[in-house]
């Protein structure tokens, strides 16, 4: 499942535009940033690291931010950075 995981993460960079689920609702926003280390982050500490890394996005609707692991999060067809 890790390289799975690995493909899924390298589509992934800043820019992206991207969905995940929060609260039962899907949610739009941007990728700000790819998150490598344990950190603060968006509210709270990421137990991030290069092997598992997440990312920090925030919301078109809201501006909020919040960071996922790379398989919560869905880039949309046609969307931004890369």
């Amino acid at each position: 499942m890790a390289k799975k995981q690995e493909k899924k993460d390298q589509r992934l960079s800043k820019g992206d535009d991207v969905s995940w689920q929060s609260h039962g609702q899907e949610v739009e926003g941007t990728v700000k940033k790819k998150v490598e280390k344990r950190t603060k982050a968006a509210g709270r500490t990421v137990d991030a690291s290069k092997e598992e890394p997440q990312y920090e996005v925030e919301s078109d609707k809201t501006g909020k931010s919040a960071v996922h692991k790379p398989e919560s999060l869905h880039r949309k067809k046609g969307g931004g950075g890369s």
